[in-house]
C-alpha cells in the first residue's frame, strides 16, 4: 500500500519545514521537501492521499517507561488497553517494567511477556529484565537485542523489588555493559523520615502534603549520587529514572553529546507540569514514586529539558484504579496514567515558550532512540519505518471520561483543555488512530530491535 501525506509540516531532528511523505508498505519510502515537489502523477498513484497542510508531522513517540501491568495486575490495566491508549496518545513505540506479578526477573517471565505482546500489543514493544538481590546469574540470559537493559529499584516501590545488597549491585554494575535503569530513593532516609512523620503527625493526618515529605527530595538526591559514583568507579551505563528535583540535576552534563555520555537522566511528564502546589487539587490522583516536589523544582527540570541535562522524555505511566488511590499517603497507591495524554502535554509547554517543539520530538522520539540504540525508528527518515503522528496544532481537546482510553478509566488530566490534539497515528505504516477513533483492527506490532 502506497500512502503520501502531503504538505505537513514536519518536526523532525531539530528542524521545522513543509514536506510530504511518501509510505510504502511499512517504510518511508521518501520525503519531498516543499510544497507540492513530489513527482507530477504521484497522487494518481497512491491508495490514500492525507492532506497535511497546517498539520505537524512527527516521528512516533518512544516511551522508556511505562508499567502495563501484565501479567498479575490486569484488573488495573493490560499491554493490549494501555498500548491501545499509547497509539491514541501518539506513542508507537514502549519499553515496559519488570514490577508485575510474577516479576520479570527470569528469562521465562521476559519470554512470557514478550509473545502476549506479540498477541495482543497496539504499539511496537519491549520489556526491561528486572535485577533482584539474587538474580544476577539470571542476567547472562538476557536477550540483547530485544531487551532494552536491566531494571534497578534502589527504593522501594510499586512491587517492592528494592535492590539493596551492596555486593549484588558491585556485581551488576561491573559484569554488564548493558544499560542500567534505575529507580533512584535511598530507602533508609524513606523510613527515617517515615517514622518521624507518623510519631509526630500520626497516621491519620498524612494527607498527601507529606508525600515528598517522606519520599524526600535528599533521599532522591542521595540514591542518585550513590548510584552514579557506583557506575563512575566501574564504567556502567546507568540511565536514571524520573529526575524529580534540582539537586539531582548537578549528576548530569549538557556539554557533551548524548553518544559521549555515559550516565544519562531521563524526566516524566508529571514532573514538568504539577508541583506540591497542585496536591491541594488534585490529592492521589498525582501521588507518584518519586513524589511530585516544588514548583522550584519543575522549573529546575524545565531548564534542563531545554539544555539537554534531561536527555530523554518518558511517561511512567502507571495505571491504578480509583479505589486503590484512596487513603492517606502512605496507603494510597503510586501512580497514575499519563500515556495518551503527553506529547499534546509538552506541544503545549512547548507553545507556552518554555522550549522549543524541536526540543520535545527530540526528547520524546530521537534521544530515546539514539539512547538505546533502536533500529530503524524515532526518526522521520527514508527507509526507517513509518511510525508517525499528525498532530493539530490549532485544534482543542478537553479530556473526559468518555475519551480516556486507559483501562483504569480516569486521568489526571480530567476536565483539562490541550491546545493541541492527535488527528492520526501510524504504527509500521498503518494508520491505527485517525480523528478520535482506534481503528477496527490491531495493528502489526513489532518487537523493537537494539543494536549491540
Amino acid at each position: 500500500m502506497r500512502q503520501l501525506i502531503q504538505n505537513a509540516t514536519l518536526v523532525n531532528e531539530g528542524r521545522s519545514y513543509v514536506a510530504s511523505v511518501l509510505i510504502e508498505g511499512a517504510t518511508i519510502s521518501n520525503i519531498y521537501e516543499g510544497k507540492d515537489t513530489y513527482p507530477e502523477g504521484l497522487l494518481r498513484e497512491v491508495d490514500d492521499l492525507v492532506q497535511g497542510e497546517g498539520l505537524l508531522l512527527v516521528p512516533g513517540c518512544i516511551d522508556d517507561q511505562v508499567h502495563f501491568r501484565e501479567p498479575g495486575l490486569t484488573h488495573k490495566a493490560t499491554i493490549e488497553s494501555e498500548s491501545r491508549a499509547a497509539i491514541a496518545g501518539g506513542t508507537t513505540s514502549f519499553m515496559e517494567m519488570p514490577n508485575t506479578k510474577p516479576p520479570t526477573t527470569s528469562l521465562e517471565a521476559w519470554q512470557w511477556k514478550m509473545q502476549r505482546a506479540a498477541e495482543t500489543s497496539w504499539a511496537n514493544y519491549s520489556f526491561f529484565f528486572g535485577g533482584t538481590n539474587d538474580n544476577a546469574d539470571e542476567l547472562k540470559l538476557i536477550d540483547r537485542a530485544h531487551t532494552p537493559g536491566i531494571k534497578l529499584f534502589l527504593g522501594s516501590s510499586t512491587g517492592n523489588m528494592l535492590v539493596d545488597n551492596p555486593s549484588t549491585l558491585e556485581r551488576i554494575f561491573s559484569e554488564t555493559d548493558l544499560i542500567i535503569a534505575t529507580h533512584c530513593e535511598k530507602e533508609d532516609i524513606i523510613q527515617a523520615n517515615k517514622e518521624h512523620y507518623l510519631a509526630t503527625v500520626g497516621a491519620d493526618h498524612l494527607d498527601i502534603h507529606y508525600h515528598p515529605l517522606i519520599r524526600s527530595a535528599e533521599a532522591c538526591y542521595r540514591s542518585s549520587s550513590e548510584a552514579v559514583e557506583l557506575a563512575t568507579r566501574l564504567g556502567s551505563r546507568l540511565h536514571i529514572l524520573h529526575i524529580s528535583t534540582e539537586r539531582e540535576l548537578s549528576l548530569f552534563r549538557d556539554d557533551i553529546p548524548l553518544r559521549e555520555k555515559k550516565i544519562t537522566a531521563e524526566a516524566c511528564v508529571h514532573h514538568l507540569i504539577f508541583t506540591d502546589e497542585d496536591y491541594a487539587r488534585l490529592g492521589n490522583r498525582i501521588k507518584w514514586n518519586p513524589a511530585v516536589k516544588t514548583r522550584h523544582d519543575r522549573d529546575a527540570l524545565r531548564q534542563a529539558v531545554q539544555s539537554g541535562k534531561i536527555d530523554v522524555l518518558a511517561t511512567d505511566h502507571a495505571p491504578h484504579l480509583l479505589s486503590e488511590k484512596e487513603g492517606n499517603c502512605l496507603t494510597a497507591a503510586s501512580g497514575g496514567p499519563l500515556t495518551q495524554h503527553a506529547l499534546i502535554a509538552m506541544l503545549d509547554l512547548a507553545q507556552q515558550g518554555l522550549f522549543t517543539r524541536e526540543v520535545v520530538i527530540d526528547r520524546l522520539s530521537h534521544k530515546p532512540a539514539e539512547l538505546f540504540a533502536i533500529q530503524g525508528r524515532g526518526y522521520i527518515r527514508e527507509g526507517y519505518y513509518a511510525d508517525l503522528v499528525l498532530v493539530d496544532p490549532h485544534t482543542s481537546y478537553t479530556v473526559t471520561k468518555e475519551n480516556i482510553i486507559s483501562k483504569c478509566g480516569w486521568s489526571p488530566f480530567e476536565g483539562h483543555t490541550f491546545n493541541h490534539s492527535i488527528v492520526r497515528t501510524y504504527l509500521n505504516g498503518q494508520c491505527v488512530y485517525r480523528d478520535g477513533k482506534l481503528q477496527p483492527q490491531r495493528p502489526t506490532a513489532e518487537p523493537l530491535l537494539f543494536a549491540r
